[in-house]
């Protein structure tokens, strides 16, 4: 096993439409007792991922514009804050493929400001869904993010086409440079496959099968 904390790389994800309020629990009780980084959830269970993880070292992430990203700047805006207020430290907010992909620059780079201006300390992460963009808009999208203040870019939501690849997250490691977060997120269900993204230049690793990784971790020689 290599000299790494994965762990502490992982957010621990939750984002079905159909999770209640005991499998919100069940996460946060998961992501203390493992140790992950953060604990993901829906804007509408920030209030008692936050309760779950007073007093710990878990983080609780949440959305805006999720999945598509295509909604009014202002409303994802609105969203990102009040998921803030509510108790989140994170935001991994979706970038607006369709405004990006239409060579509307400036809009992107203020819907992402605007999430990054709402959300105060919180750090922002901005979902690029890779697998929609070829490998030039990969790059240009991951800029625009630096741009507009966000503080991390991040491969897919796992709602759209197939999520992480070494490849893409190579790609968007030299868009950004040293410094800057890459997250990568989706289909990520081995501990091997996590730590090949890692090398590639993943700083967090988005995932529902945390614990499974971790399980195949803590064995691998």
């Amino acid at each position: 096993m290599e000299n790494i904390d994965l762990a502490r790389l992982i957010d621990h994800t939750l984002l079905r439409p159909d999770a209640a309020a005991a499998d919100v629990k069940r996460l946060c009780r998961e992501a203390v007792e493992h140790g992950f980084f953060s604990a993901v959830v829906n804007t509408h269970w920030v209030p008692l991922a936050s309760r779950e993880l007073a007093g710990t070292d878990v983080v609780v992430c949440s959305i805006a514009g999720f999945p598509l990203g295509a909604v009014d700047r202002e409303v994802k805006a609105f969203e990102a804050g009040r998921a803030v207020r509510a108790g989140a430290r994170e935001i991994d907010m979706v970038m607006n493929v369709g405004a990006f992909k239409s060579g509307d620059a400036d809009a992107v780079r203020t819907d992402i400001a605007g999430v990054v201006a709402a959300c105060g300390e919180a750090l922002v992460k901005v979902i690029i869904e890779a697998a929609l963009l070829d490998d030039r808009e990969k790059a240009r999208a991951c800029l625009l993010a630096r741009e507009a203040g966000a503080r991390f870019v991040k491969t897919s939501t796992g709602f759209g086409p197939p999520g992480a690849s070494v490849r893409d997250v190579e790609i968007m490691r030299r868009a950004v440079g040293p410094g800057f977060g890459v997250k990568a997120s989706a289909g990520i269900r081995t501990a091997s496959f996590a730590l090949e993204l890692v090398r590639a230049g993943a700083d967090r690793i988005g995932t529902s099968a945390s614990v499974a990784i971790m399980e195949e971790w803590k064995k691998l020689p």
